[in-house]
Formats: structure tokens, C-alpha cells, sequence
């Protein structure tokens, strides 16, 4: 059931009333068994394994709290650690299994197939779970966050699971923490227009990105990442930038979509994306991207590591070793392990020179307030960040590496015989893609500083309803067409 099917728009519609029509004390069983409901939908089989993590980070709290009342410190933090251990070892190799098992069993082979001395291990074959991961790590943090003391174990079962599994968040974030999330199951939620509108606002917001602009650009990325070798030059130059704002505006979409549905409802869910294609750094695109997943990673790895307060060489290792995790994260393969490395390496390349870019900026005397400065900052921030996603994207190794080979081509006839508008978009959606990007990049720039949705509602009745009655129209005419690609999977999903 993907948020942009009819399908979801009678769930979400029903769930929605009857948790209003309901007492608040009982809207969590409603959400509980809506959520389980939505899950289900997918694969009704693998609900049993988000519910063993549920019971196992569930148990675990209890006992790291019921530890934590020890009056023996040495004994209560060796019980605490042996919890936490076999929370973390259950879970993991629950997704050990499911998502890493295949890729770990195949590379074995490799390197023994490549010393001349085969083997040959088993392979399994199932559907890998769907938001498996994100689940996971919203459940292990909860854990960590009881042995911290940063929250008291939560002795309600059920409000418990509804935290691991609340549906609009549940396949494709925002992470969320426990701290962040979990009390709000014990407030009063009453019905509210403006939250109700800016939550609908916020859906149809997400609606545009991934139904006008994702699955549009997706017939161009799909059309030569599939097929790397046909194309060169400019024709990949372009694929690899439409799958930029393809991956942005797809991700960000189910994140808008999921914070919209909660704020329906009263709940707040974080913020998961903050303009990240105005980064000046990639160290700030970490800040603007993907957001809770990048502050789970500095919470619950980097800093245990040591983060930043070790020595430098220990600073770099700690940076590669986030980063190598991370893109471990997005997939099993070796594809997602360099992108993740080279995010790393980007980082510590970039603290090197620094003293470097500070002697030229001092020499030249160059003004980095002024707006070429940053705009220069911003382009290069955005080329690093695409000659990652090619990793990303293409299907394997080898695709990636012709991709790189041949995006080194100087072609522009493409623009003038026609060529570019056989990339499986007509020329009508071709130019109605890279408006979308324009208006897409206005908006995020507005977005930096202003509260759009407050101005919005602030104007005249006639105006806000025109805006309102536009958005529609634009999903409606623009949104649904085209056949190549699949409109309601999100990529994330495969995370």
C-alpha cells in the first residue's frame, strides 16, 4: 500500500476518523492494529519478524531499566551491556540474514574462487522485508537510549510496538527516537483545521515531488542507467543529474508525506531533509540529508567511536567507518559500500586541505561572503555529490565504471538532432522535467527562510484556495501517465 495509491487514500481517510471518533486513551490499539494492518499489506509473513524485534528491544529495556536499580554499580552496568549485546546481536542478525547473508555468502566464493581453491556456500531466496532497516534502527536505538538513561523503559507492550511500527514512518522514515516519539502516544490529540490543513498541504507537497518530478525523471534514469553502454557525453551527464533531484525529490516525498499524515493526526515527526543541494560542503549535505538517519549514525556510532576527539588519524577513521556502515546500510552490495566510502574520503580530503583553501583565500583575498564564492561552493558540493549517486544508481560495478568512462565525451549535436528526446521522455515532459527542477529549486530556496505553509494560509481566502485547487490539478494532470517504471514503489522502500 504506497501513499500514492487510491489505496492508501481510503486507509489513511478511515484511520483517520475513527482515531478521532475514538476515546484518546484507546487510539493507540486503533493505530497498533492500523499500522500491523499496513505492514501486512506488503507480506502479511514478515510482520512476524518487526514483531520479534518489537518483543526483544522491548524485554530488553525492562531489564536494562530494572539493572539500572541495582545498587551494585559494576553488576548493574555488566548486566545493562549484556542486554544491550543481545539486543543488538538478535536484531542484527535478523537483518544479517535477510539482507546480508546472499551478499557476505557470494563475496566468500569470490576471494576463495580467486586463490584457485572453490567453495561453495548456501544462498537464500526470499523477498528482502520491506523497511526493514529503518525499523530496526528505530527499535535498537530505543535500547541504547534506556541504558543511557536518557528515557525510563516503556512498560506498555502495545504502545511500545505502535512506536517500532506507526505507519507513516514506519517503511521509509524519518528515524525516530523514543524520546521524540513515544510520549506523544500518551497525549491528547483534538482535532485542529489548521494542523489538519498544513498536514494536507504537507501530503500534497510530497504527492508533487514524487508523482510530477521523481517518476518523471525516473523514465530518463532508467532509460540509460539500464543501458549504459548506448549512451555517452551529455546523455549521461544528464541522467545522472535528473537522478540527483529523482533520488532528492522520491525520498523526500515519502518523508513530506509521512510528517503530513502524522500531523493529521497530532504527531510530530522530524524533519528528514532541509534543502541539501545548497550544501557549500559534504559535511553539510550530512546535515541537510537524510537528517535522522545521519544523527542515528553520529548518536549511537561516531561518537561511542571517539567521534572527533581523538587524534586526527583516529578523526579519519571514525569518518570512514560511519560512512563505509552507511552505505553497507542502503544496500548489500559493493556498489553502496564505495559510494559510502567515497562520502567518507570527501570528508577527510576536504579537512586536509584545508589549510590550502585558507593560504588561497588569504593570498587572493577572496571574499567568501560574497555570493560567487558560495555559489562556487554549491556547484562543486553538487558535482561531488552526483559523481557518488553514478555508484549508486548503476546496477553493478562494471555499469558504473562505463557510466564514468563514457560520461567523459563531449557530444552537444544531442541538443540539436533530436537525440536527447530519445531518452524515453517526449519533449513536452522532457521540458516539464527541468521546469519541475527549476520550481523545485525555488521552492528549497525559499524554504531556507521562510515557513511557506504559515504564509500560505495568511493570504486571501481566493488566492489560498486557488493554490490549493493548482496543487491538485497539478497531480492530477501531470501526475499519472507513462508506462516504464513502477509509480508506486519508492526507492527507498528497497532499504
Amino acid at each position: 500500500m504506497s501513499f500514492n495509491s487510491i489505496e492508501f487514500l481510503l486507509f489513511f481517510i478511515i484511520v483517520t476518523f475513527v482515531y478521532y471518533a475514538l476515546n484518546h486513551k484507546v487510539r493507540w490499539v486503533w493505530l497498533l492494529i492500523s499500522s500491523y494492518y499496513f505492514y501486512m499489506c506488503w507480506n502479511p509473513k514478515y510482520a512476524i519478524l518487526m514483531a520479534i524485534s518489537t518483543i526483544v528491544t522491548y524485554l530488553s529495556g525492562l531489564l536494562i531499566d530494572k539493572a539500572n536499580k541495582l545498587s551494585d554499580g559494576k553488576k548493574s552496568l555488566q548486566l545493562k551491556k549484556l542486554w544491550v549485546f543481545l539486543s543488538f546481536t538478535i536484531n542484527l542478525s535478523i537483518l544479517f540474514m535477510f539482507k546480508y547473508f546472499n551478499f557476505f555468502s557470494s563475496s566468500i566464493e569470490r576471494i576463495f574462487n580467486y586463490f584457485n581453491n572453490p567453495i561453495y556456500l548456501p544462498s537464500f531466496d526470499y523477498l528482502l522485508p520491506i523497511g526493514i532497516s529503518f525499523y530496526t534502527f528505530q527499535a535498537l536505538s530505543y535500547t541504547i537510549d534506556v541504558f543511557r538513561r536518557d528515557i525510563k523503559a516503556e512498560k506498555n507492550l502495545g504502545k511500545y510496538a505502535l512506536f517500532v511500527s506507526f505507519f507513516p514512518q514506519l517503511v521509509a522514515g524519518p528515524i525516530e527516537k523514543s524520546k521524540n516519539l513515544l510520549h506523544q502516544f500518551d497525549e491528547k490529540h483534538t482535532f485542529n483545521y489548521e494542523r489538519v490543513k498544513n498536514g494536507l498541504l504537507l501530503i500534497c507537497w510530497g504527492l508533487i515531488q514524487k508523482m510530477v518530478i521523481a517518476d518523471r525523471l525516473a523514465i530518463l534514469v532508467n532509460t540509460v542507467y539500464n543501458n549504459p553502454s548506448d549512451y555517452r557525453g551529455f546523455e549521461i551527464a544528464l541522467a545522472t543529474v535528473f537522478f540527483a533531484f529523482q533520488i532528492y525529490c522520491d525520498f523526500s516525498a515519502y518523508s513530506d508525506i509521512a510528517r503530513g499524515a502524522a500531523e493529521v493526526m497530532g504527531f510530530r515527526l522530524s524533519l528528514n531533509f532541509k534543502s541539501p543541494y545548497f550544501s557549500k560542503s559534504i559535511k553539510e549535505f550530512w546535515r541537510r540529508w537524510h537528517i535522522t538517519l545521519g544523527a542515528w549514525f553520529m548518536d549511537y556510532l561516531y561518537i561511542p567511536l571517539g567521534g572527533n576527539r581523538r587524534t586526527r588519524l583516529r578523526y579519519y577513521f571514525n569518518i570512514l567507518v560511519v560512512f563505509l556502515v552507511s552505505g553497507l546500510w542502503h544496500g548489500a552490495t559493493f556498489n553502496f559500500i564505495i559510494w559510502g566510502a567515497l562520502h567518507g574520503i570527501y570528508q577527510v580530503i576536504g579537512d586536509l586541505l584545508k589549510p590550502i583553501r585558507g593560504a588561497i583565500i588569504k593570498i587572493f583575498k577572496i571574499d567568501t561572503h560574497h555570493f560567487s564564492y558560495k555559489l562556487y561552493q554549491v556547484l562543486v558540493t553538487f558535482a561531488l555529490v552526483n559523481f557518488a549517486w553514478i555508484f549508486f544508481r548503476a546496477g553493478s560495478f562494471t555499469s558504473a565504471l562505463i557510466i564514468i568512462q563514457n560520461i567523459v565525451y563531449f557530444n552537444p549535436e544531442v541538443f540539436f538532432d533530436g537525440s536527447i528526446y530519445k531518452l524515453g521522455l517526449a519533449s513536452k515532459d522532457l521540458i516539464l522535467s527541468i521546469l519541475s527542477i527549476g520550481i523545485l529549486i525555488g521552492v528549497n530556496r525559499l524554504q531556507l527562510t521562510r515557513n511557506l505553509r504559515s504564509e500560505l494560509s495568511r493570504l486571501n481566502i481566493v488566492v489560498r484556495w486557488s493554490v490549493y485547487l493548482t496543487a491538485i490539478a497539478i497531480i492530477l494532470i501531470f501526475g499519472m501517465y507513462g508506462p516504464g517504471y513502477d509509480p508506486e514503489q519508492f526507492i527507498y522502500f528497497q532499504f
